[in-house]
């Protein structure tokens, strides 16, 4: 008898494994049925239908990462983001590859509060390759590190952002924002932790630099080096920051001359030092010593976008316009906004026959001018001071 209860089992055994193959295979062949319908309707823009449809796939199989998933979209749509956190964490959970499903959780639950959104939307902004979905997910992370204090974190999403949407001018008003409060921020720990220090004269300098005003620059620079004589860089700074004020006087050019080679005995040589001597030599005239300066820039720095350029200036004032015209192309390539390089192209196209190339960077060069010059006007009409209101108190 019991060889025949174990076949009768065995048998029964096998009809349910056959029956729940056969259902499975049926229930999978429905679900997908949903799904298809549900995707139609969203495609003809019916959201009731779809909804309907991914329910139906989720009463068959209430763990479908596809229909759980669809439907928190369409929850998302409308506002529902409790409902919607629901399915796309059903979703995320069962299958968490989804990647997008994880970004849309961070989102909702960013809209309700949780606190679990910074982790799912730090986890998605990384892995995402939908740039309209991982823009918005990057703008939510900057929201949460900036309210958190984190700037450096916020600054650090912005950039990316900003690489993924170069003209995008709300991002990049954002980007600026983050920038000038970072940097504000560092400058007043600065000022804190060292007030007296040659680095808080440095950044004095520098500050006076970008508005304009050398010599109150040059008074901090000195400053700086007598606070401390072997601070690395600042004698370049100083000597540009020099030769400045009178470029073609040749007491400030002999001045700028002396901080430079100052720098090259201390701190050793390097291209933009290099490039500086070259650039007095040129005003100086001494065409040999500027070709010899800048081929010594190219030789420590090959990519050295000023160094190209002033190279092949001197090459085109001996008709050299071949290797001229190779040096200021790896200046274009390096840096495109190179509105003098362009110009200079331009030129030795023009001179080479290439009639078509010349005009186009000859129309290139025009164009970045005038976007540099717009700039420079708008830079100086954010940094122009205020007439003090009468009756204000001065101190």
């Amino acid at each position: 008898m019991k060889p025949l209860i174990f076949h009768l089992l065995l048998s029964i055994t096998c009809a349910i494994s056959t029956t729940t193959q056969g259902q499975t295979a049926s229930r999978a062949s429905e679900i997908r049925a949903h799904l298809s319908r549900g995707e139609a309707a969203l495609r003809a823009n019916n959201p009731a239908t779809a909804e309907a449809e991914f329910r139906d796939a989720l009463a068959i199989d209430p763990r479908n990462a596809e229909a759980n998933s669809n439907l928190g979209v369409l929850e998302y749509g409308r506002g529902d983001y409790p409902h919607a956190c629901e399915n796309f964490r059903k979703a995320f959970t069962v299958q968490p590859s989804l990647i997008k499903a994880e970004a849309l959780l961070g989102l909702c639950e960013r809209r309700i509060g949780e606190p679990a959104a910074a982790k799912h939307l730090e986890n998605s902004f990384a892995e995402l390759q939908d740039a309209k979905l991982r823009t918005q997910v990057g703008i939510e992370l900057v929201g949460i590190y900036y309210a958190s204090g984190e700037t450096e974190r916020a600054v650090a999403v912005t950039q990316k952002l900003v690489d993924l949407n170069p003209e995008d001018p709300n991002l990049l008003y954002a980007a600026q924002r983050l920038y000038n409060e970072l940097a504000d921020a560092t400058l007043n720990k600065l000022a804190i932790v060292a007030p007296n220090s040659a680095r808080m004269q440095q950044v004095m300098a520098e500050r006076l630099i970008n508005a304009g005003d050398l010599e109150p620059a040059i008074h901090h620079y000195q400053k700086a080096l007598e606070l401390d004589p072997h601070l690395p860089g600042i004698r370049y700074e100083l000597a540009q920051a020099i030769l400045e004020t009178s470029r073609f006087d040749a007491s400030i050019q002999a001045a700028a001359i002396k901080q430079a080679e100052e720098a090259q005995r201390l701190e050793g040589d390097n291209a933009n030092l290099e490039c500086l001597l070259a650039r007095i030599a040129s005003l100086e005239n001494d065409d040999a010593r500027a070709h010899e300066h800048y081929r010594q820039a190219l030789t420590l720095d090959p990519g050295n976008a000023e160094a190209q350029v002033g190279l092949a200036r001197m090459l085109m004032a001996t008709s050299d316009f071949r290797e001229a015209k190779k040096l200021l192309q790896m200046a274009v390539d390096s840096d495109p906004l190179n509105n003098t390089a362009h110009y200079r192209l331009a030129m030795v196209d023009k001179k080479l026959g290439l009639e078509a190339e010349a005009q186009k960077e000859a129309r290139l060069a025009q164009e970045i001018k005038a976007a540099r010059d717009n700039v420079q006007r708008l830079y100086l009409e954010m940094h122009k001071q205020s007439p003090p209101q009468a009756g204000g108190n001065e101190e």
